[in-house]
């Protein structure tokens, strides 16, 4: 696999361009298992960074709705949504190499053929590789709040993005995203309502229960039994 989640971008006297990211590569270290997941069935399930657009009807070698996970962490929950739908295909990115180990390992495990992972930066995966009108869903689970106000330009939820993820979704297509800081929830549900093209599905124009689309993952459940909150927002695409 090519480990480089970014690709260079340079101004006109060639100097390197600094991109806002909302993401930070940790470096952390790989255990044996990750590392041969990667060696064994990224050729199999790994999808590399390219500048043309994909062909999910090819990649999956079906036509079926695809969904788009970003930010997979170590993939659990990604696994069990695709063993739970086997009539989808699930697209998932994720930076950080252990988490991409983990995924591939969990996943041939479960002998899924309905999943495919990246490791590259989602925002250049939807902007150059994935088609117009093409995801029913895109899936933004528990993403980095920072917490700190210097940072919060650094969220990946603003109003580019959300108009970005609207171009990709199919019509009737939705974006589902989850956090556990409530501040970071109020800031989503600002950013949505301020793009024109999406319905709030709330019925009462905010946040919803947690649908069952989203497995209950060890450590929101942990969470919730210490009182912890956690906010779920889905927005289908109208227009």
């Amino acid at each position: 696999m090519i480990n480089n989640v970014i690709s260079p971008e340079f101004d006109e006297n060639g100097r390197p361009l600094r991109r806002i990211r909302s993401f930070v590569r940790r470096q952390g270290r790989l255990t044996n298992g990750q590392q041969q997941a990667l060696d064994n069935y990224w050729p199999v399930m790994g999808v590399e960074y390219q500048t043309q657009a994909l062909d999910f009807s090819a990649l999956f070698g079906r036509e079926a709705p695809t969904v788009l996970e970003i930010g997979f962490g170590m993939g659990a929950s990604l696994v069990t949504m695709a063993e739970q739908h086997p009539e989808q295909n699930f697209l998932g990115i994720e930076v950080h190499l252990p988490g991409v180990g983990a995924c591939l390992a969990a996943a041939q495990e479960a002998n899924l053929s309905n999943l495919r992972v990246m490791c590259h930066d989602a925002v250049e995966v939807l902007e150059q590789m994935i088609p117009e009108s093409s995801l029913a869903m895109v899936q933004l689970f528990f993403p980095d709040p920072w917490h700190k106000a210097r940072h919060n330009k650094r969220r990946i939820v603003q109003i580019p993005f959300a108009e970005l993820v609207l171009r990709k979704l199919a019509m009737g297509g939705v974006f589902h995203m989850a956090t556990d800081w409530e501040p970071y929830a109020e800031h989503m549900l600002e950013v949505m309502r301020d793009v024109a093209g999406y319905r709030n599905l709330s019925a009462t124009q905010d946040y919803v229960p947690r649908p069952s689309s989203r497995p209950l993952t060890k450590f929101e459940a942990r969470g919730q039994r210490l009182g912890h909150g956690v906010w779920d927002l889905m927005f289908e695409r109208i227009k």
